[in-house]
């Protein structure tokens, strides 16, 4: 466990020190490119992502890395333990001047995050936890929502989720569409949310550090077949996920499954 503290507090420094960076150019204009499949990339992105690789890598190089903004190598598959980041999770958003964007950095070992940290520097937010110790916001115990039913639920995720829970009791101003994937299941770990969304498609660096949030906040975060997430697969890609407190999970599976098959009915271009 001495280990594992020194590990999260090597974490937390990392990221409040990318946090800081991509503060410095928050709604101050930064350029921004295009990769991949119309994905943006700005300069603050790739500024963090290099604090962040050389603090970690520096600290311990013998773990593995994977970063959506550094190339992708093979040898990560041959670690047992590894870093697994984003430096901003939430670009679009960031690029919008939108505040929720983070920081998201895990250590993962053995396919299951064990460390985490996920700064948001526009809104002075921290969450931390290690695996067995508890989830934190700003050095403060967090847990889920005791909810046990979906009517009046609060909800965050894409358009079609969030169509189809309002259809089942849920108030619809409650629901939010958080451009970060990390921040909006977070918002499951501190309670402020009832049941989060995502799409088909996220990868490990959107997930590992807000998977052990959730967990060790009580919550749960899930494939639409009730499996966990593991982590540092070929292709380290995920199906479509919930996070929730325990009593809404099942029932939001649900919802979110015939959802999913109706928008696949739809064919490419639905919303």
């Amino acid at each position: 466990m001495a280990d594992r503290a020194a590990d999260l507090a090597l974490l937390i420094a990392a990221a409040r020190e990318a946090g800081q960076i991509a503060l410095g150019y928050f709604k101050r204009d930064p350029k921004v490119w295009t990769k991949g499949a119309n994905s943006p990339v700005t300069e603050a992105d790739l500024a963090a992502n290099h604090a962040l690789h050389a603090t970690l890598t520096a600290a311990r190089p013998d773990y593995g890395w994977l970063s959506e903004e550094s190339a992708d190598t093979p040898d990560r598959l041959d670690r047992r333990r590894l870093f697994v980041v984003d430096p901003i999770d939430g670009t679009r958003g960031f690029i919008d001047g939108n505040p929720d964007w983070c920081v998201s950095v895990a250590l993962v070992e053995d396919g299951a995050a064990v460390a985490a940290a996920l700064f948001v520097p526009a809104r002075e937010e921290l969450f931390e936890a290690t695996a067995g110790g508890g989830a934190r916001l700003n050095g403060e115990a967090i847990r889920v929502s005791d909810r046990q039913a979906l009517e009046g639920a609060r909800i965050a995720g894409p358009a079609r989720h969030l169509r189809a829970m309002a259809g089942h009791g849920m108030d619809p101003r409650e629901r939010r569409f958080t451009p970060s994937l990390a921040y909006r299941f977070a918002l499951v770990a501190c309670g402020r949310v009832d049941v989060a969304t995502a799409r088909p498609g996220a990868y490990d660096w959107d997930l590992a550090a807000v998977d052990l949030l959730v967990q060790e906040a009580g919550g749960t975060l899930r494939d639409l077949e009730g499996a966990p997430l593991r982590f540092n697969d070929v292709i380290p890609r995920h199906p479509a996920l919930i996070a929730s407190t325990p009593g809404l999970a099942s029932a939001a599976m649900a919802i979110i499954a015939e959802a999913e098959a109706a928008h696949e009915a739809s064919g490419p271009g639905a919303l």
